[in-house]
């Protein structure tokens, strides 16, 4: 199968089509014969074969997979070479790394190597020896596979600190779109249930989290973000990913022609409007609200603004409004939303648009939707128009 190096660069490429943010875990640790602390992960050391600095090892235990996603490099038909980690070179590979200061915590995914169980059993191993045999007590960050039975599942969960399953696509319609093999009912929705109630009981402190591919069926932002919903409502998701779809070679959507320019804009309006919606509560109804009659969120306009155009509470005096209310203004965010309602604590008013500037607000978007020491500026729709 390969020297453990070239194992480290194949796999390590392969595991950068899936996304992740190293975030710190609530787990409590003790005693002092120990390594690793999983809140303390904000550093980061970490690189890639190919330069990137990451702050976690990143990697597949298997680039060997089963099914047949038409967008993914690990599909079952590609021909590239698959090569698989024995669970003890991958514990040894991350405490090299980690000994010497080069990575804080481990991202582990996979492909599916003959079965889900056949896969996470090795994967499970692999997580024993770093927190049994190593005693690493560090950050770990693992992704559960398609169609993992429950057992295993909960096996997984008392490992890490946090895991992850990927719906890739809004729902079993599109999915069929692109894999034939995988059934999003029992291999997706399934998994994701099992996880939600071993989080129920106390299992991974940090939660699950999952991802989107955008763009590879002609999915609309409206079923996206439907699904998204449905996954903050009935799994208590942590938070949403997305991936705008880029034709790889090797797979059968290799030649699909594709504007990196307007995927990469979907994808980052896409977050904006899940920020929108998990972070400043905005309901769904009203993100929903400024999609076109195609089910799209409109490119050339910044979705907080749309919003912000369609609510009947501005102008706001900004000496008088709540912070919640702050937080739906354009160019205002929680940190400079705070700093207006510290300043009203210590009797302290804002005079002019300079001082809304030096507490990090953006006045060239907030302006139109403030009053300011009784000033305002007027014709908001024409001033964004």
């Amino acid at each position: 199968m390969g020297s453990l190096e070239r194992k480290i660069e194949i796999l390590g490429d392969a595991s950068k089509f899936d996304v992740c943010a190293s975030m710190a875990s609530p787990r409590d640790v003790s005693g002092t014969r120990r390594v690793g602390n999983p809140d303390k992960i904000g550093i980061c050391h970490a690189f890639a074969p190919d330069g990137r600095c990451i702050s976690l090892f990143k990697v597949l235990m298997t680039n060997h997979c089963i099914y047949d996603c038409k967008y993914c490099v690990n599909n079952s038909g590609n021909a590239k070479t698959k090569v698989m980690f024995e669970p003890v070179e991958l514990a040894r590979a991350f405490m090299g790394l980690y000994v010497r200061n080069y990575v804080e915590g481990l991202f582990l995914s996979s492909g599916v190597w003959r079965s889900a169980t056949d896969t996470v059993e090795r994967m499970i191993e692999a997580l024993m020896l770093l927190r049994n045999k190593y005693n690493f007590q560090g950050y770990m960050h693992i992704k559960v596979l398609p169609g993992t039975n429950k057992e295993h599942i909960k096996q997984l969960m008392e490992l890490a600190d946090r895991v992850s399953l990927n719906v890739e696509l809004p729902s079993a319609s599109r999915l069929s779109e692109v894999s034939s093999t995988k059934n999003y009912e029992t291999d997706i929705i399934k998994c994701q249930k099992f996880i939600h109630n071993f989080i129920k009981e106390g299992l991974v402190p940090a939660g699950q989290t999952t991802q989107f591919v955008i763009g590879t069926t002609g999915e609309s932002d409206y079923e996206i973000v439907e699904r998204l919903h449905w996954e903050y409502t009935n799994f208590d998701l942590k938070r949403g990913y997305f991936s705008a779809f880029t034709p790889i070679k090797g797979t059968p959507l290799e030649n699909t022609k594709v504007s990196e320019k307007r995927s990469r804009k979907r994808e980052n309006f896409l977050y904006r409007v899940d920020w929108l919606y998990r972070r400043y509560n905005y309901k769904i109804d009203g993100i929903f609200s400024i999609m076109d009659d195609n089910g799209m969120i409109p490119s050339n306009i910044d979705p907080k603004v749309s919003l912000a155009l369609k609510d009947d509470i501005f102008p706001l005096d900004v000496n008088e409004t709540s912070y919640n209310e702050l937080l739906r203004v354009p160019g205002i965010g929680e940190t400079s939303a705070r700093r207006i309602i510290n300043l009203r604590k210590v009797n302290k008013k804002i005079q002019h648009y300079n001082d809304l500037q030096r507490l990090g607000v953006v006045i060239k978007r907030a302006k139109s939707f403030l009053i300011v020491n009784g000033r305002r500026q007027s014709r908001i729709k024409e001033f964004f128009g």
